[in-house]
């Protein structure tokens, strides 16, 4: 692992970079990468059709997931290894590139599983060969790949990426893409998009319990250059039939919230019946400068604090709840189940 002052030094000079304003890092990357193109939020509509690649396949954490996700009932339809190409893995072809995954199996989705340092370069061969939605797993991809991953996502209109750092995407009961703990998700009708893992799960908790469920979930990542931002989740909501409510989870760093706020209040204000939205912002009691469970969770002085973020979703029409343990009970409420 690198040391801190790695880490910082690195950090140092991603600030120093041409396409990234000397503002307070988190907040300025993560409004001036807050989306590149709606023509692929629609890729996020997976379903029990939807065809998915393993990179990284023969790996013994890709092999684990792909059992459990096979098992689920997910259509993984092969994988790609360098070097491996020809063979069979879980009784599926292996594939040197994505490209040959492309062309002879057709996936609509790849689930990187490949170590932080290649992670980088395994996505860019993914939006290479336009494979519609990308899934990056991995923790600590250095920031200077991110940032080339980023600027490379916005010369296209094929591929779109969610992560890194993330649990991954999951319509339950059909189609899981990651590593969240599946066996609690229900199928409904509930759309979730969530900055935190450990929260969204919470949050499905709530709703399957409520007896609601779920329609797709999607766990953005905590990174400060996340693929997939909550706008875009709330944007491939609000046109899904198949979800009825919304649940936004946010937390400190950056101006992720602020961003959805604005766009719920757009939303609210151009809709004559919206789907109902909860919220919730973790990190009320963060201390300023300490990074909390992962690289976008940091509240630097410039940042919003929770209890901000918090107010201005509520003042955008959102229902706010403290604990996610209310999420489910909420939003029954207000679909007046």
């Amino acid at each position: 692992m690198a040391s801190l002052k790695a880490i910082r030094s690195s950090i140092a000079a991603v600030k120093d970079h041409p396409s990234v304003s000397r503002r307070t890092f988190c907040s300025s990357a993560a409004r001036r990468y807050a989306t590149y193109t709606d023509d692929t939020i629609s890729n996020l509509r997976i379903d029990a059709n939807t065809r998915v690649i393993y990179q990284g396949f023969t790996g013994k954490a890709a092999t684990k997931n792909a059992q459990d996700t096979i098992e689920y009932g997910t259509k993984v339809v092969g994988g790609v290894t360098p070097k491996k190409g020809g063979s069979e893995h879980l009784g599926l072809p292996v594939f040197n590139t994505v490209r040959e995954a492309m062309e002879q199996v057709k996936p609509h989705a790849t689930s990187v599983f490949v170590p932080a340092l290649l992670a980088g370069k395994a996505i860019e061969e993914a939006i290479e060969a336009e494979v519609p939605l990308i899934v990056s797993v991995a923790e600590h991809i250095p920031v200077h790949d991110m940032l080339r991953v980023q600027e490379i996502l916005r010369t296209q209109s094929k591929s779109r990426l969610i992560g890194p750092n993330c649990p991954g995407i999951i319509a339950p009961e059909q189609c899981r893409i990651g590593i969240m703990p599946y066996k609690q998700y229900k199928k409904g009708i509930i759309g979730i998009v969530s900055k935190s893992g450990t929260l969204s799960y919470e949050a499905v908790g709530a709703t399957t319990k409520a007896g609601l469920g779920q329609s797709i979930v999607v766990g953005m990542g905590g990174d400060m250059l996340p693929g997939t931002t909550q706008v875009d989740g709330l944007k491939l909501f609000i046109d899904h039939e198949a979800t009825k409510g919304i649940v936004v989870i946010g937390e400190i760093g950056g101006e992720a919230e602020l961003n959805a706020a604005e766009f719920i209040r757009e939303y609210r204000a151009r809709t004559s019946n919206p789907k109902p939205i909860v919220a919730m912002v973790s990190g009320r009691t963060a201390p300023e400068g300490k990074t909390m469970g992962h690289a976008g969770a940091l509240l630097s002085p410039r940042d919003a604090s929770a209890d901000k973020k918090a107010k201005e979703l509520e003042a955008a029409g959102a229902v706010v709840v403290p604990h996610p343990g209310l999420i489910g009970t909420e939003m029954k409420k207000l679909l007046n189940m």
